[in-house]
């Protein structure tokens, strides 16, 4: 089995929303021409409460992009953003949602960060992803989503540390640095990781 897991398609990472991935909106119809393929289609949701810690407004005296040091945990402190309820943390109005079977949410509590699908940033709590796919019978996962070099990367990451056979799907995705990401992306090759363009998926 083959699953796709969109990975933080909300509006305010996409192009006009407070944390703008340059060239979000361009992989909407790309995932929404690839979701037909897959049996299984999952999502992850950023999904934080208004005093999350990763706020820099919840920091009096920092701003966006300045960094902490958070419960021992290096942190980078980002505009508010994907706030329970808001608009800005629905996915894209644009993005076809019936075929997603699953949504995971993460970044819910307020005292630690999460980029990964499967855990928080101190791998404390699991999302049950880990879980959900095993008894779905171990698919290939194929990623894409933002941003490439932070939700998609600490996904990808944790995925094959899990275990499971992971392909990124490159013009699916859209990274806030696209230099940082290139770096990032050969770590990930190292440890495991595929990556291929839509149109050389051959199932």
């Amino acid at each position: 089995m083959n699953a796709l897991l969109i990975i933080d398609v909300q509006n305010d990472f996409i192009p006009g929303g407070s944390l703008a991935v340059p060239g979000g909106d361009e992989i909407v119809p790309v995932i929404n021409g690839l979701m037909g393929r897959f049996e299984l289609v999952l999502a992850t949701q950023d999904w934080h409460p208004q005093d999350h810690m990763s706020f820099a407004s919840n920091h009096k005296g920092k701003k966006p992009f300045e960094e902490i040091v958070h419960q021992g945990l290096d942190q980078i402190l980002w505009p508010d953003h994907c706030v329970q309820g808001t608009s800005g943390a629905a996915f894209h109005p644009d993005l076809n949602a019936n075929p997603i079977e699953a949504i995971f949410r993460k970044g819910m509590d307020r005292d630690i960060d999460s980029y990964s699908g499967f855990y928080d940033n101190g791998h404390k709590k699991s999302t049950g992803l880990t879980g959900y796919l095993k008894e779905k019978g171990d698919p290939v996962i194929y990623c894409c989503g933002l941003a490439a070099d932070v939700c998609v990367y600490f996904t990808l990451k944790d995925a094959l540390q899990e275990g499971f056979e992971v392909t990124l799907i490159s013009d699916a995705t859209r990274a806030l640095d696209d230099e940082k990401f290139a770096e990032m992306e050969k770590e990930l090759v190292s440890l495991g990781m595929e990556s291929v363009e839509s149109r050389e998926l051959t199932f």
